[in-house]
């Protein structure tokens, strides 16, 4: 008789909880689906210049992006923001303070940004085509991968001479993204 490892899951609203979850039929252990965090930062040199990120992998291959990606187990938010900076840019930071936290409900998403100092020197890590440092001016909006890219920028924008001030949060009526 062969047994099978895979469990077997029905959605059901468990004993009491208020919405529908996927439940083992055996065990009735309950396989909770949560957001994942993405942790990143706005990365900045000492000349001012901002840390773009060419993705080299979907979503948005050949896009640009800011240094950022899932937190690993493990790992605090401010770690996983300088390890992919790392993976993306070769690069050294150092975390300055939180610059905001982005709900993104419709990809199960919480995207914290950091506001950083780059400490070293750039090349392209395995998750990007090309890196580079821009100046404001510079920055090549309509190639942008994703819109909490540009939140984050705008954000860093408004704080970048002020050192102290609050998180910021999604920009009122965009609690729904489409990407």
């Amino acid at each position: 008789m062969t047994q099978s490892l895979e469990p077997d899951f029905t959605f059901k609203v468990p004993e009491g909880d208020d919405r529908p979850r996927r439940v083992c039929n055996h065990c009735n252990f309950v396989d909770y689906e949560n957001p994942r965090v993405v942790t990143g930062s706005v990365a900045v040199a000492p000349d001012g210049r901002i840390l773009l990120c060419k993705r080299a992998i979907e979503p948005r291959k050949g896009y640009w992006t800011l240094p950022a990606g899932f937190q690993e187990k493990g790992e605090s938010v401010e770690e996983g923001a300088m390890r992919e900076a790392v993976e993306e840019a070769c690069a050294s930071l150092e975390i300055d303070r939180l610059l905001a936290v982005y709900d993104v409900p419709r990809i199960a998403q919480v995207q914290i940004m950091f506001r950083a100092r780059l400490v070293s020197d750039i090349a392209p890590g395995p998750e990007s085509q090309a890196v580079k440092l821009v100046e404001w001016a510079d920055i090549p909006w309509s190639e942008l991968a994703f819109p909490t890219v540009v939140w984050a920028l705008t954000h860093y924008a408004a704080t970048r001479d002020q050192a102290s001030f609050a998180p910021f949060f999604n920009p009122t009526g965009t609690n729904r993204l489409t990407r």
